[in-house]
């Protein structure tokens, strides 16, 4: 049995989560509050991110390093289910999609949202936690609309993002939007295309898993597990 390390917001996390889903690898999940620094967390990852997958004695760290992994040990056996194209322009796009959610949209917005509003909260206040800061929220909320509309012009205009099929980027965008979404951040009557692409994502089985999730006394808004919205 696999053990994914991972904390509840972070999307790289759900990411994996959602790709193990797809195909059909059971995990254990360990929560890891990294600000904690764990010495046995540390030993495995220096750097002390998530996601973390120890699978025996082989340690893989970072979210599109242990997808792009999981494709060549599982996802060549898949066929049609395959969450990587074939050729190598198709995985060429799904990869700057990919990066664009866990770099860009990450840098810009949903790294500061969940630190202002979900770890300041959990963490002591010697160690940074405390109330969220109203300046870097207002920037947050100033970016998202940017990425929510190039979001959603990709997903007007293709079947899936990256092109005529689902992919990873598909499952990273929609585990970037659901952390986003689950602290009520999107106003989806703004965004109709993003909107029914999430929808179908959100309607996955894959997806089940994640709309379950919930935090310690902050539940999500009320649409968060709603698939019609």
């Amino acid at each position: 049995m696999s053990t994914l390390f991972h904390s509840t917001m972070s999307a790289g996390s759900r990411a994996v989560r959602l790709l193990m889903s797809e195909y059909g690898i059971d995990v254990t999940l360990q929560e890891e509050q990294v600000w904690e620094r764990r010495e046995e967390f540390v030993a495995l990852n220096p750097a002390c991110t998530v996601p973390v997958l120890v699978e025996g004695d082989r340690t893989i760290v970072g979210s599109q390093i242990i997808a792009e992994y999981l494709d060549e040990t599982h996802g060549a056996l898949k066929r049609d289910r395959r969450m990587f194209p074939e050729d190598p322009m198709g995985r060429a796009e799904m990869r700057r999609i990919i990066d664009w959610c866990l770099v860009k949209l990450e840098s810009e917005v949903t790294r500061y949202a969940v630190h202002e509003r979900v770890t300041k909260r959990q963490m002591p206040s010697n160690l940074g936690g405390g109330a969220p800061d109203s300046q870097a929220l207002r920037a947050v909320r100033a970016n998202i609309s940017f990425h929510l509309k190039y979001l959603g012009w990709l997903a007007s205009n293709r079947d899936w993002l990256a092109g005529d099929q689902i992919t990873h980027a598909d499952l990273t965008a929609a585990a970037t939007l659901s952390v986003l979404d689950y602290m009520g951040e999107i106003e989806w009557s703004e965004e109709t295309g993003l909107k029914e692409w999430y929808a179908r994502m959100k309607s996955r089985p894959s997806f089940r898993p994640l709309l379950a999730d919930r935090l310690r006394g902050m539940p999500p808004v009320s649409h968060y597990v709603d698939l019609d919205f």
